[in-house]
């Protein structure tokens, strides 16, 4: 199947698969995981941090951070289109007892900088408390800039807030940039970054932060469930996802802007080519056409994509130039039968 859903479908390479057999492994719960504790070290240090604590999904990660930041009863700022905010179960909320409070997305995914400061709650007994303000780099494809994260930072620290980042996709912001990682997640107190996206691990995420922030993760995550044994099996495979995977993202944006571009040559569909800076390409259908019917066609003939008028097809590690123009031709094909 050549499948444009996620690059949460990446599978692992066949360098994973060969680490993951040989991996050393202990107790990860006890600290035993010789494969774990070296990953970690490894991040941290990578990406400038005092400790990481490998995860088993963004998810986690995200919740980790945010419990780690607030109490109960505590606020965290984000965007409306935040990942953590709107995707993944309401987490926050229901095992923190922390409130989100949702802000308007920018068409750039930013955040105004004067939305978060009106946002910000004062200190009375009739409003939550605003601890922490939390970004997306990338979101929705797009990249944060620079200069913005460098404000946003200046913003929480002289109103005393934290600022987490859901790097999910950091390393792609970071190629797309043409800088190193560690330049973006210099600008925050905590990080999360998922290794089984377009980095092809199976499977975790590694979050980032000070020695406190860590030690108060990683007592949530064994309460949470998220303890592991012997999972140095696939923290070999995450070693070589921030090691030998993180260039070659170049390749999956280079082949959304091809995807873009021959895309934009068909006129039931309409594709913002300016908006292409990473992999991800969005597809607005005509509202004659249905998309589900759309999607079946597509499916039978070995293509995956999720169904709805605006579509987001996502490259990745295991999509290749010819898939892509092998997806265009059948793509044509489809529409006149919708």
């Amino acid at each position: 199947m050549i499948d444009f859903r996620s690059d949460t479908v990446t599978k692992p390479t066949p360098a994973m698969r060969a680490a993951m057999a040989q991996a050393e492994v202990g107790d990860d719960v006890y600290g035993d995981d010789p494969t774990v504790n070296h990953l970690q070290e490894m991040a941290a240090e990578m990406f400038g941090f005092d400790g990481a604590l490998f995860v088993c999904s963004g998810t986690q990660a995200n919740l980790l951070a945010l419990m780690a930041h607030c109490e109960r009863g505590d606020e965290y700022l984000c965007g409306q289109q935040a990942h953590n905010y709107k995707f993944e179960g309401g987490g926050a909320a229901v095992l923190g007892s922390i409130q989100p409070q949702p802000l308007s997305n920018q068409i750039d995914g930013s955040i105004l900088l004067s939305d978060i400061e009106a946002a910000i709650k004062p200190d009375d007994i009739h409003f939550a408390r605003t601890r922490l303000l939390s970004l997306e780099n990338t979101i929705g494809g797009k990249v944060l800039s620079q200069e913005y994260l460098a404000k946003a930072q200046a913003l929480a620290f002289n109103r005393g807030l934290k600022i987490h980042l859901d790097g999910a996709r950091v390393a792609n912001a970071a190629v797309a940039q043409g800088i190193a990682i560690a330049d973006i997640t210099q600008y925050f107190d905590s990080v999360s970054i998922c290794l089984s996206k377009g980095l092809c691990a199976p499977i975790g995420s590694i979050l980032l932060g000070d020695e406190r922030l860590i030690s108060k993760a990683t007592r949530w995550r064994k309460m949470l469930g998220g303890g592991m044994r012997q999972a140095g099996i696939i923290a070999a495979a995450a070693k070589l996802a921030i090691t030998d995977q993180v260039e070659r993202l170049a390749e999956d944006h280079d082949n959304a802007r091809l995807l873009a571009q021959l895309l934009a040559e068909i006129s039931e569909i309409t594709v913002d080519l300016a908006a292409v800076q990473t992999n991800m390409v969005f597809v607005q259908l005509a509202d004659d056409i249905n998309p589900m019917i759309l999607a079946d066609i597509l499916r039978r003939k070995g293509i995956l994509i999720s169904g709805g008028h605006n579509l987001r097809l996502v490259t990745h590690h295991d999509i290749s130039q010819q898939d892509i123009i092998t997806f265009v031709h059948e793509f044509k094909h489809a529409l006149l039968k919708c």
